[in-house]
């Protein structure tokens, strides 16, 4: 497997063999590849070894012009919270209908231009009383609806805004600051069930909110989602896939500016935002 790191001036690949800058890399070239792992082998072979910058490096989103979509309510935990927050807006039989339903929720986040990277600013709206992160396994989709690839996903959202009316949606997901992509993208098979996510919230230098979650309580399978996100839709640069989160923070807890973020995937890497 090989990582590659997006930065303002090259993409840099880390794997065994060291770390190589791939300056003639295009991110569009890598989603729109019919083998893209044989993409990153040729790139690689025409690069120099280098330095691996120091943890305190900031970089882009891994992603270029690709759009970013979400699904909704695969985890229990998903639905449950889901369930909750609609509760007086009569909605809350909608998630429980989804969760068990053949189509799942699938949703458009964001465009490549909004989303953040690794140390990136993310943020909250000013009409919302409950904000929060959900930490989420980020699929990589070429042209073709493959699955070569993943990364870590944070989809900021305003639940109380979504639970009002789930006609809101948009609205809760969608707005300045409300994605982040990295710190990577991992060009190889996805983790396995036994991986963990862990989220960690710290303020003022101590953490408020830790939780953590598998992957093997996500309900629905990796291709099965790509399969429906491509039916009767065109990517033309590939495009990516955030799973859904098991990890909700109850009511009680809302992010604050100047909060850290912190999402942790085995095999990945950590994805680190502040709130701005």
């Amino acid at each position: 497997m090989t990582k590659l790191y997006r930065t303002s001036d090259a993409v840099l690949a880390v794997r065994e063999g060291g770390a190589f800058a791939l300056r003639d890399f295009c991110f569009d070239g890598l989603f729109a590849a019919g083998e893209p792992e044989r993409y990153v082998e040729e790139a690689v072979g025409r690069a120099s070894a280098i330095a691996f910058p120091d943890g305190g490096q900031p970089f882009l989103a891994p992603l270029k012009s690709q759009e970013v979509w979400a699904a909704g309510v695969s985890y229990y935990r998903s639905r449950v919270a889901r369930m909750e927050e609609s509760e007086s807006a009569g909605a809350d039989r909608f998630y429980d209908m989804v969760y068990a339903a053949e189509r799942p929720e699938l949703f458009y986040k964001a465009s490549g231009v909004r989303v953040r990277g690794h140390l990136g600013a993310v943020g909250i709206r000013r009409d919302s009383q409950w904000s929060v992160p959900e930490p989420e396994l980020t699929l990589a989709i070429n042209a073709a609806g493959k699955v070569f690839g993943h990364t870590i996903g944070n989809d900021m959202s305003a639940r109380d805004i979504e639970g009002e009316n789930p006609l809101y949606l948009p609205q809760a997901k969608m707005y300045r600051g409300s994605c982040a992509l990295g710190p990577c993208l991992v060009v190889g098979p996805p983790p396995g069930p036994e991986a963990s996510i862990d989220l960690r919230i710290a303020r003022a230098g101590q953490e408020v909110f830790a939780g953590r979650t598998g992957l093997g309580q996500l309900k629905r399978g990796f291709a099965e989602l790509a399969d429906w996100l491509f039916r009767e839709e065109d990517f033309p640069q590939g495009c990516l896939l955030m799973t859904g989160t098991g990890i909700v923070p109850d009511s009680g807890f809302s992010l604050q500016s100047g909060d850290r973020i912190g999402i942790a995937i085995e095999g990945i890497g950590e994805l680190v935002n502040v709130v701005a």
